[in-house]
């Protein structure tokens, strides 16, 4: 017998006392004996108190006793009769029915049906998710080879000597548009960093030319931060000038260092630059058959082989975060990028010869 609550029995057994009052034929009779009671609705009335005799067959097992008891309710709640009065009885006419103490099941069935029809629908469980084994095993051994590379790195600079340091800079310009379209590019802000990321030189440039389009988005300038009235912004010239006698007999560190270079309006030597955008491991191959080496975005770069977010979406670029960023990147391949550029001295060399 299932379990059932004390709230339960009291329905259960209020159910009962009220089909035991709507059997009373006195109730019938007064309906039907009112004055000023129509008769169609005196007939409802009496129509819907009738109390319903569905005989359950002895030869039924429990399960199919249960589903006619279900059923019968079910065209009650559909004709709009009260289904307490539904008697269920066996072949002799016995009233199939238990005690207060002991509620029938098809009675348990009701209540449970009557509880779910006002509950609220239940909210589905998130499922949760746990990473497989050999996942978290692959990221241990990620992290581990990344921390042999991250020593093994650290070792390498630890071992060039500080003159080789110093001679080495890094360089990033940004540009605003001139011209009726604004797509020609003027010099507006310099920076210059050094092998530990220390700056060197960071300054605006003033524009002598009217700009038409200030590039905010990307290059992070505004119109006040070129001004003659700016004392923080360099003359054009003085800017070349000194740009010039920083990266004197240096080794430059940049990503395509063309642009910077026409923008500067000046050159520097071929075998003392370094352009990221143009080192051949870095460039990726388009069309069929691998096809022209095309340059990657400094971005996409600096994520994959120095592990570092730059130029995030939404934010204009920083001259001094992208050239930092390309003297990180360079540090990672510097001992292969040197021995290939020794290798092309040589093979220089021995053409001249």
């Amino acid at each position: 017998m299932p379990w059932i609550s004390k709230k339960a029995k009291a329905q259960i057994r209020a159910r009962r006392k009220k089909k035991e009052k709507s059997t009373e034929p006195s109730k019938e009779r007064k309906l039907v004996d009112h004055e000023d009671a129509e008769p169609s609705k005196n007939w409802e009335v009496i129509h819907k108190n009738v109390v319903n005799t569905v005989t359950i067959p002895s030869t039924v097992t429990s399960k199919e006793a249960r589903k006619i008891r279900k059923e019968a309710r079910r065209a009650a709640r559909k004709e709009g009769r009260d289904e307490s009065l539904i008697k269920f009885v066996d072949e002799n006419g016995n009233a199939l029915c238990s005690d207060d103490n002991n509620p029938s099941n098809d009675d348990v069935d009701v209540l449970q049906e009557d509880s779910a029809e006002n509950e609220p629908p239940r909210k589905k469980r998130k499922k949760t998710s746990f990473p497989s084994i050999n996942k978290l095993l692959e990221e241990a051994e990620a992290a581990k080879r990344a921390q042999k590379e991250k020593e093994k790195q650290e070792a390498y600079e630890q071992s060039i000597p500080d003159e080789i340091k110093k001679s080495h800079v890094a360089l990033d310009c940004e540009m605003v548009g001139i011209g009726i379209d604004g797509k020609q590019s003027a010099l507006a802000r310099v920076s210059i960093t050094g092998w530990n990321d220390e700056i060197l030189l960071d300054t605006f440039v003033q524009v002598p030319d009217r700009v038409t389009d200030f590039r905010t988005h990307v290059s992070g300038v505004r119109a006040k931060d070129i001004k003659f009235t700016n004392e923080n912004a360099m003359e054009l010239h003085a800017c070349r000038r000194k740009v010039a006698e920083i990266l004197k007999n240096k080794i430059l560190i940049g990503h395509s260092l063309k642009n910077d270079f026409a923008a500067l309006m000046l050159d520097h030597p071929t075998l003392q630059v370094r352009d990221t955008a143009r080192y051949k491991p870095f460039m990726r191959a388009s069309g069929r058959n691998g096809g022209k080496l095309r340059p990657r975005k400094l971005r996409d770069l600096v994520k994959e082989y120095a592990g570092i977010t730059i130029q995030k979406e939404g934010q204009a670029h920083t001259s001094v975060e992208d050239a930092q960023a390309t003297m990180k990147l360079y540090k990672k391949v510097r001992e292969q990028w040197e021995k290939e550029v020794e290798k092309d001295i040589e093979l220089k060399k021995k053409r001249k010869r």
